[in-house]
């Protein structure tokens, strides 16, 4: 069953996690029509494969160390960066140690883009369905 995502004017937590990081799981924490934002939790040396989103989107580490690796290049990011990236970008996320990452994804009528983006994956890994 997933969890139930948090209303409008509801107020969310993102501070960083600390020593509860290693037990805490990846969460879509709002999304409307025209907006998601998702909580990833990465293990160390664990990657999310490449994909796009159609619209700009934001990549906030809350806390460790990730990369973002396109196509141009990489970014690496420790707690309290963020990079934005443009529409249709191609991406990829190395994490360098455990690591807590805030992803800001505009949507077109609830979606990131053809299905949720070229070669997304749900937070558990699993290709959506269509």
């Amino acid at each position: 069953m997933a969890l139930p995502h948090a209303q409008l004017f509801e107020t969310i937590n993102v501070a960083p996690l600390g020593e509860a990081l290693s037990q805490t799981v990846s969460t879509s924490l709002i999304k409307t029509d025209r907006l998601q934002l998702l909580h990833m939790v990465l293990r160390a040396h664990q990657d999310q494969p490449e994909h796009h989103v159609s619209e700009e989107c934001t990549i906030h580490c809350l806390e460790g160390d990730v990369e973002v690796v396109t196509p141009g290049g990489s970014r690496h990011l420790r707690g309290g960066q963020l990079v934005v990236l443009p529409a249709g970008q191609k991406h990829s996320l190395r994490a360098r140690t455990d690591c807590a990452v805030l992803v800001t994804l505009l949507l077109r009528n609830g979606d990131a883009g053809q299905g949720g983006g070229a070669g997304s994956r749900t937070l558990d890994g699993e290709l959506p369905k269509r």
